[in-house]
């Protein structure tokens, strides 16, 4: 095994330290390269950072709210020997012992160029396997005056968002990348005219860390704590808790901000945590009403900072779309033009399946250590339809239908009420009911933690949606491409039914009934092929009896 140190990544020039807000993995828990690690923050910018390389976090060095200097060890990660990690500056000297010491750090990006008195911005690398970025939003404008490692833009990687600190005192002389566009890593996004005798910094470059000697590298003192306009100092938690990061503390100090008021502002970050946007958007109401004080902690008082404007015809409130919003926009609005969308639908019987799912779900809690829910059964019918219908396991290109032979379910979650995601159970067609309620628990779990791996997005099949535990009765959901179907199951809802009876007539019955839709793509999936689909998925789901066994 190797052993891989983390070090606190410096963030900009003038930046000499970090405090470490959260960690995102603990002491055991096998982490991939450029998952996210942990969270730090500056006096300059709060922000992820990825691991170095993929392994065991083997140790924590630097506890969550710790503030120590930039270069400072802050975890080991224990990797295979072969692995491919990244190293200390070449003037590291060679170890030879089994179980090398590496210091390995967020990759450092090229340094600027700098030609007279201008100074090149570079799309900065967050982690060894990210080769592009986004930019989000630029926070200066061409003319712009700007300070050494000020807030130059913020951009976006498949990782992680951030905020980009300018390299040296100046001018925006030039931008050159639009808000909205990806280029690679090293790409010149901005120019800055830089003040004579600035100081050139590479962004988000990170500076040589010991690679033996981590003891010897000094641990800083707290900072002196901000003050708020009352005169009372800011500390790192306030009156319920909750964690102010030295972006936010040094925000409230220019601003004037007391502990009260930033106590009743409601955080919308990980866990309720206030970040910056949260603190600009209240003191966009600040100015047009008087300052709290005296406020109890746990008033928490919502501010929303999407203006409020008037056009003469009423009032109109303008939300600018989101990066997720922006693209399921995208996608929905692709699969429609691409799919000939029909929905078909059916009417289930499950009272079995509850009557079984509630004489089961105690003693599966206990021995699985999980919830027994719906969901498994519906994927599960799902699939035993699939494979009676292998057409609707499939997708077109151009003329040809390439059908699949392994049974990829993706799985529709919400993540609040901010957008969807649908990670994929792989091979559901080899598990069993109490797989499939393994697979979707974990699959949830982790895109409500924002945990979700790349390849857990990627390579469905075939969908489900359960949009009943929404409390719809029903949907007509889009097709996930380049899939043809998805399938929607609704709420499970009493209802007085119909019972036939051929040898001694009809009888009234209250039956647990639920309704499922077809959304699939005509181009390829007649009507007959859907109903005949869906007669299937019907038989499997009204086949759990009440005194059967977990499949």
């Amino acid at each position: 095994m190797a052993k891989v140190e983390v070090s606190m990544p410096k963030m900009g020039e003038s930046i000499t330290e970090g405090t470490v807000i959260e960690w995102m993995k603990q002491v055991g828990d096998v982490v991939e390269l450029d998952e996210t690690l942990l969270e730090i923050g500056t006096d300059k910018v709060d922000t992820e950072v990825p691991s170095p390389a993929a392994g065991t976090l083997a140790e924590i060095k630097v506890e969550a709210g710790d503030t120590v200097d930039v270069g400072t060890i802050i975890a080991v990660i224990e990797t295979d020997v072969d692995a491919v990690v990244e190293a200390a500056p070449a003037a590291t000297a060679p170890v030879s012992e089994p179980e090398a010491v590496v210091a390995a750090t967020p990759a450092p990006v090229p340094a600027p160029a700098a030609s007279g008195a201008s100074v090149d911005v570079l799309m900065p690398k967050m982690g060894e396997s990210i080769m592009e970025g986004t930019v989000l939003t630029w926070a200066k404008q061409v003319g712009d005056s700007i300070e050494l490692d000020e807030t130059l833009l913020e951009i976006a990687t498949d990782k992680v968002d951030t905020e980009v600190p300018a390299p040296a005192a100046g001018t925006v002389l030039e931008i050159l990348v639009e808000e909205g566009e990806t280029v690679d890593i090293g790409t010149r996004i901005a120019v800055i005219g830089a003040s004579q005798g600035a100081v050139i910094a590479a962004p988000v470059a990170t500076p040589p860390a010991p690679a033996q000697t981590p003891a010897a590298v000094p641990v800083a003192a707290a900072p002196a704590p901000a003050h708020s306009g009352d005169g009372a100092p800011i500390p790192r938690t306030g009156p319920a808790g909750e964690f102010y990061s030295p972006l936010v503390r040094a925000i409230a100090e220019k601003e004037g901000l007391s502990v009260a008021e930033l106590s009743a502002i409601s955080g919308s970050g990980r866990e309720g945590r206030i970040n910056k946007a949260d603190v600009i958007g209240y003191l966009k109401t600040r100015g047009a009403a008087p300052a709290l004080t005296g406020v109890a902690p746990s008033a928490k008082v919502s501010f929303e900072p999407s203006p409020i404007v008037t056009d003469g015809a009423g009032r109109v409130e303008i939300i600018k779309m989101d990066r997720m919003r922006q693209i399921i926009a995208e996608h929905m609005v692709r699969s429609k033009s691409t799919s000939a969308h029909v929905t078909s639908f059916a009417e289930i019987d499950v009272t079995n399946l509850v009557r079984f799912r509630e004489a089961n779900k105690n003693a599966f809690l206990s021995r699985e250590g999980i919830k027994l829910t719906y969901t498994p059964f519906f994927v599960y019918a799902a699939v035993e339809a699939l494979k009676d219908h292998p057409i609707m396991n499939s997708s077109v290109h151009n003329s040809e239908i390439h059908v699949r032979k392994e049974y990829h379910v993706g799985i529709a979650v919400a993540i609040g009420k901010t957008g969807l995601v649908a990670p994929v159970i792989r091979n559901a067609g080899q598990m069993n009911v109490v797989g499939l309620a393994h697979a979707a628990s974990d699959l949830a779990v982790r895109a409500r933690n924002k945990k979700l791996l790349p390849d857990q997005l990627q390579g469905g099949t075939f969908t489900v949606t359960n949009v009943g535990s929404l409390g719809s009765i029903m949907g007509t959901p889009i097709i996930n491409q380049p899939q043809v179907g998805i399938l929607a199951t609704g709420a499970i809802k009493k209802k007085p039914v119909v019972i036939e009876h051929p040898d001694h007539g009809d009888s009234i019955a209250i039956r647990s009934m639920m309704y499922v839709s077809l959304s699939y793509d005509h181009r390829i999936v007649d009507g007959a092929m859907a109903s005949s689909f869906l007669r299937r998925y019907t038989d499997v789901m009204e086949s759990f009896g009440p005194d059967g066994e977990l499949r």
